[in-house]
C-alpha cells in the first residue's frame, strides 16, 4: 500500500533513530558492526487503519517538527508521537 500527501507527493520524514551495533550474529562471520535503524510509531489514523489497524509511523511534515525531533530533549521530541491528521494523507 502506498500513502502520500497528495498527487504531488511532497517529501515526508519518519521520526526514527539509528545506531551502530557490534556483535556476533553468525559464528562463521564472527564479530561484525552494522547500522541498525528503527522508527517511532503511534496509533493508526482513519486513513491507515483499514490497512494496518495497530500502528503507523510518526510522520514529520514541517521543518520545525524535524528540528524538534533531532535537537529537543526526549520529553519534548516525544510530543510528536501522534497520528497524522487524516486530511494530510491519502491512499494511492
Amino acid at each position: 500500500m502506498w500513502f502520500a500527501a497528495d498527487e504531488t507527493k511532497p517529501l515526508r520524514f519518519f521520526a526514527g533513530i539509528w545506531t551502530s551495533w557490534t556483535s556476533v550474529r553468525k559464528l562463521k562471520e564472527g564479530e561484525v558492526t552494522v547500522d541498525l535503524f528503527g522508527f517511532l510509531t503511534t496509533e493508526a489514523n482513519a486513513v491507515v487503519a483499514p490497512y494496518h489497524p495497530k500502528a503507523m509511523p510518526v510522520i514529520l511534515e514541517r521543518q520545525e517538527e524535524i528540528e524538534t525531533w533531532l535537537t529537543a530533549p526526549a520529553p519534548v521530541a516525544l510530543q510528536l508521537q501522534r497520528p497524522l491528521q487524516e486530511s494530510s494523507l491519502q491512499v494511492l
